[in-house]
């Protein structure tokens, strides 16, 4: 309740009164205390997304209410995205706003990839990028880059001391023998990489698995161990320490997808900003895993 008081900037007490008046109106008690949470009742889950979903369409007839003008406007944009996309998009979208929006701001958001549709629907955020999904209508959704593998490995790994050839240093057989790390926020589990290969009956040894590629990088360093990654990102990643190297076999490219709510389309705000997005990611050829 305090929580909600301070989103709708009112006092909790306020907040108390409404959700008595809602009890009486719906004679539902709507929220019920389990030990020191507030949970929803059956009929409250199953009204919940309807409302959500009107607020939404009324908070889109609000902001297309007036001409939005870049230079002028001073909205506010919500992205969700992989902390891993953050050092390939973020600066390009500053430059862009800086230089045709200066009163626009944005915030990157991260989100569970099984809450995504639900958040854009709510409008907890206006945009994501992941990968592609079988996301159905509402959701709208199209592929914005393709990007390919590569493999990540210190400067004086011993492969390479025994490379044959300096285009492909690395065999076949020698990625399967070697040691990986992965990077995941889950605590178990394949990683992307990981279900590509098994779909063509493929498994590695993964000897390390840490929570975002910079530690992946430090740890790399002096190491026996190889790193696949994006190349968007391992081109990001890249010092005079480390080294990468082509994947000696072929894999699947990876696929990353924009997604909105169709109910931003006639957003005229939320039009601009996708379709600057759009131009980042497509026309000026900006690197996104």
């Amino acid at each position: 309740m305090t929580r909600t008081a301070e989103r709708l900037n009112i006092t909790p007490s306020a907040v108390s009164h409404a959700v008595k008046r809602l009890r009486d109106c719906l004679q539902d008690p709507l929220f019920e205390r389990s030990k020191n949470k507030m949970v929803p009742t059956p009929a409250c889950k199953r009204m919940a997304p309807l409302i959500i979903d009107n607020l939404s369409r009324l908070r889109q007839i609000l902001q297309q209410w007036g001409e939005f003008d870049p230079l002028t406007s001073k909205n506010h944009f919500r992205i969700a995205m992989h902390d891993a996309l953050e050092p390939t998009i973020l600066p390009s979208i500053a430059k862009i706003l800086f230089e045709k929006a200066p009163n626009i701001t944005f915030a990157s958001v991260k989100v569970e990839r099984n809450q995504l549709a639900k958040g854009l629907t709510s409008g907890q955020f206006d945009l994501a990028f992941d990968i592609a999904m079988p996301l159905k209508p509402p959701i709208r959704h199209e592929n914005v880059r393709n990007d390919k593998f590569m493999i990540l490995m210190d400067r004086h790994h011993p492969l390479l001391k025994n490379a044959k050839s300096s285009k492909q240093p690395i065999a076949h057989g020698q990625y399967f023998a070697a040691e990986h790390i992965s990077v995941s926020h889950r605590p178990t589990g394949a990683v992307l990489e990981d279900f590509m290969l098994q779909e063509q009956g493929f498994t590695r040894k993964v000897s390390v698995r840490c929570q975002n590629y910079y530690a992946a990088k430090e740890i790399l360093k002096g190491s026996p161990f190889l790193l696949t990654l994006p190349s968007s990102l391992g081109a990001h990643l890249l010092d005079k320490e480390l080294i990468s190297v082509a994947v000696p076999f072929d894999m699947p490219l990876i696929s990353t997808h924009m997604y909105w709510h169709q109910n931003t389309e006639e957003d005229s705000a939320l039009s601009w900003f996708r379709e600057a997005l759009h131009k980042i990611m497509v026309d000026n050829h900006q690197p996104l895993i």
